[in-house]
């Protein structure tokens, strides 16, 4: 029986650094997971994020902390939280994830200190995946980081949880370009990027619906006020040997 996700959200966040959205590579294969999950009754919530005022720093509303003339970011963290999915979309720049990707995780990170309505840090239960695209060497490096960061903000990260596209290195050709005397876009007719974007895709859907029906993460060992009052690390024996 084919599973539902009907009540599952995913949000896609484009950490591109093109202002323009539409001229994204990274977008292009953004929308293939979107179209996956869409085609299965995800609600999908797309962002590009140079559409938005973002203001640097480790807080939640800078706007309001600091007194900046703008700061979109706490209306999208409020469509992040609404989402059971989160994939965050970079290319790659002298082989590491995108400066908006960096602000982007910064401004998550801000939040990752309070509970969620379990007492657990807030973004226990949901599940996070990641997108990249570069025309030079870097798709594992920059899914290391953004993937590590996820999960250590409190997300559940499934197998295989990443896609990328890059093509030859150096200056060539980026996903979607156009080159002359080839009819299919670069990129577009490449199986194993299109593979791993579907197995990712997938993967977030059964790990949201899993972590969804069952009502998020266990809370036995994971409450911070709380580690204390079960089998926990300070009352085990370092010097022991043998188990």
């Amino acid at each position: 029986m084919a599973e539902d996700f009907s009540d599952l959200r995913a949000i896609f966040l484009n950490c591109s650094i093109k202002y323009d959205a539409a001229s994204s590579h990274t977008r292009r294969l953004m929308a293939r997971s979107a179209g996956i999950m869409d085609s299965q009754g995800v609600t999908v919530d797309f962002v590009h994020l140079l559409d938005h005022d973002i203001a640097f720093g480790m807080v939640k509303d800078a706007k309001a902390d600091s007194g900046r003339a703008a700061d979109d970011w706490p209306g999208i963290q409020e469509r992040i939280m609404a989402a059971d999915i989160l994939v965050l979309g970079t290319p790659i720049w002298l082989g590491v994830k995108s400066s908006v990707a960096t602000l982007c995780i910064e401004r998550m990170y801000a939040y990752s200190g309070d509970r969620n309505e379990k007492g657990q840090y807030l973004y226990y239960g949901k599940t996070a995946g990641c997108v990249v695209t570069g025309n030079e060497d870097g798709i594992k490096h920059c899914s290391m980081d953004i993937l590590y960061a996820m999960s250590h903000i409190g997300y559940t990260v499934p197998p295989q949880a990443d896609c990328g596209w890059i093509g030859e290195a150096g200056p060539g050709s980026s996903y979607s370009d156009v080159v002359e005397g080839s009819s299919v876009p670069v990129g577009y007719d490449n199986d194993f990027t299109h593979k791993n974007c579907t197995i990712m895709s997938w993967n977030l859907m059964h790990t949201a619906r899993r972590l969804k029906d069952a009502g998020g993460l266990p809370t036995t060992g994971n409450l911070p006020e709380k580690w204390r009052e079960v089998t926990n690390a300070l009352d085990q024996d370092p010097e022991r040997t043998s188990f």
